[in-house]
């Protein structure tokens, strides 16, 4: 349940359509709900706007086709990330009305979505073709929270005009994030141009002294522009909660 559902059902007690024992009901499943295997956290959204989201990887299909049809039941929003295809073929036999979005691995239904952000569109950077499946993570992780959003690939330092002939609609985005691998460099130019927040997502993209991206970690950590965030290796999920937290945050102060 996120805040906006609450409001209405406490309107609906308030206006009578709703009985006090039916709104009871429906608030009994706060804070989380037992499945024995995981617990349900339908108390999230309402404490950071943004419902619970389920890693698929290390999970059985038994495991996600359990908890995405609680949480179906309770109409919230479904999103499950690091999906492989194997893996999303056995959830959505059991659970078609479910989509797999196949290059950022992910499963969603969405019921409702959140009240759109009045914002420029975050910018989500990619070096190379290669760091696009960790982009498409980050990008269907804001399209289900209403961030507008839009797609700035293959600009990496190793054609440097390419990066600059995006300059103007970059120093635009409230938000910037920048997915790399190899050296991680990319973040750290695009740091040095934009006065608005960067998150640098390092990926595993890259040959053996890349170590999986590692290097792209460490090169980020060290970067010499100051104020870049970094989420961890391959995550496009995590940078993109990071933005959505950054901008409604400064929506309500």
């Amino acid at each position: 349940m996120n805040a906006q559902a609450l409001r209405e059902l406490l309107e609906r007690v308030r206006e009578g359509t709703t009985a006090v024992d039916s709104a009871v009901s429906e608030l009994a499943q706060l804070p989380f709900a037992e499945l024995g295997f995981a617990k349900i956290d339908h108390h999230r959204a309402l404490r950071m706007g943004f419902p619970e989201v389920v890693l698929g990887e290390g999970k059985s299909v038994v495991q996600i086709v359990g908890i995405a049809r609680h949480l179906l039941e309770a109409k919230q929003n479904v999103l499950v990330t690091r999906v492989n295809p194997e893996l999303a073929a056995g959830v959505c036999a059991q659970i078609p009305e479910l989509s797999h979005h196949t290059l950022a691995r992910t499963l969603t239904f969405e019921h409702t979505l959140p009240p759109p952000l009045e914002c420029e569109p975050v910018a989500v950077v990619t070096a190379g073709t290669s760091d696009i499946p960790v982009a498409e993570e980050a990008l269907e992780t804001l399209r289900m929270s209403a961030v507008p959003t839009s797609r700035v690939f293959d600009i990496g330092v190793a054609g440097i005009h390419r990066l600059l002939d995006r300059r103007d609609q970059l120093a635009r985005a409230p938000v910037v994030i920048v997915v790399a691998g190899m050296e991680g460099a990319l973040p750290s130019v695009v740091g040095g141009l934009v006065g608005a927040p960067v998150i640098a997502v390092p990926t595993s993209v890259g040959y053996g002294t890349a170590l999986s991206g590692f290097t792209a970690l460490f090169g980020m950590l060290t970067s010499c522009a100051s104020g870049v965030t970094v989420v961890n290796i391959d995550n496009g999920f995590g940078a993109a909660v990071a933005a959505i937290r950054m901008l409604r945050g400064g929506l309500r102060a």
